[in-house]
């Protein structure tokens, strides 16, 4: 008696597994490869010692993380959130407002508007940085406007408001992208309704617009804080090296002073606290 075989046919589930791995291969090569490799990296030398000559010398120490409660050391991280919260407080004063009128532009505008925010986005992060020191600078152009008004100059570049003012400039868009995504998708009959049952313009932005788009400003403030908090660039070119912040001071670890198991413990600190704001503001937006 000869009995017939025939091949099982692929399971669509199977087939449909296959192709999402095929899919996220590349990606997830690339995040292994160049992020999880690196980092789990970096965390291993945070409990060995430097070498003589700089490097890394596989002996267990928890000295590492001692020092980051050095006062020296400390006085940078709030430093850096003083700049950083500056930064991402006068972003959103400026970014709400934007973004609320991008949104009650027509059509039309809109876009032309978004294309303008996002701009500065298409020049070399270097090039904005040294267009600010020809500004800023003795002879720049704001102090030589100021020589034609017969007034004297003032000292704008290297300190902590043209540190604050390169960050700024450099991150607001980060700030009113996610601001206007709320925004635009707000019901206007919830503030039709509002206004129908004799709120003021003033009461229906404060307890209807502003509460519905706190997502939003988490997250535009998240976005700003964040890059702001480890930049290196702007500090050193606006700031001359007197405004030292973390981003600043890791690179000095790693690159200067050639002391990687302390400039791991410290990129480690920055990565926590990144994390704790990342988890505050899913909290925040979830509650809201």
């Amino acid at each position: 008696m000869k009995v017939e075989t025939r091949a099982r046919p692929a399971s669509p589930a199977r087939g449909r597994r296959l192709g999402a791995f095929v899919f996220l291969a590349p990606g997830l090569t690339y995040l292994v490869v160049l992020l999880l490799v690196p980092l789990a990296l970096v965390l291993s030398y945070t409990v060995f010692q430097r070498g003589r000559f700089g490097g890394v010398i596989y002996e267990f120490t928890h000295e590492n993380f001692t020092r980051l409660f050095d006062p020296l050391y400390l006085g940078v991280v709030g430093t850096s959130m003083k700049i950083a919260g500056l930064t991402t407080l006068i972003a959103l004063l400026i970014g709400y407002p934007t973004a609320y009128l991008i949104a009650q532009l027509p059509r039309k505008w809109k876009t032309i508007a978004l294309v303008a925010i996002v701009l500065p986005f298409w020049t070399n992060f270097i090039i904005r940085a040294y267009a600010w020191i020809m500004l800023l600078s003795g002879p720049g152009l704001i102090n030589s406007g100021l020589g034609v008004l017969g007034l004297e100059p003032v000292e704008l570049l290297y300190n902590q408001g043209a540190v604050v003012t390169g960050l700024l400039y450099s991150y607001l868009p980060l700030m009113v992208l996610p601001l206007y995504a709320t925004i635009e998708k707000l019901d206007p009959q919830l503030r039709e309704a509002s206004a129908n049952l004799g709120a003021s313009a003033f009461t229906t932005f404060r307890k209807v617009t502003l509460p519905l788009t706190v997502p939003g400003v988490m997250t535009g403030c998240l976005f700003v804080f964040v890059p702001s908090f480890g930049n290196f660039v702007i500090p050193e070119m606006l700031g001359g090296g007197k405004t030292v912040m973390v981003g600043n001071l890791i690179r000095t670890e790693f690159l200067s002073a050639r002391d990687w198991p302390f400039g791991s413990t410290l990129t480690l600190a920055l990565i926590a606290v990144l994390l704790v704001l990342l988890i505050a503001q899913a909290w925040v937006a979830r509650r809201a």
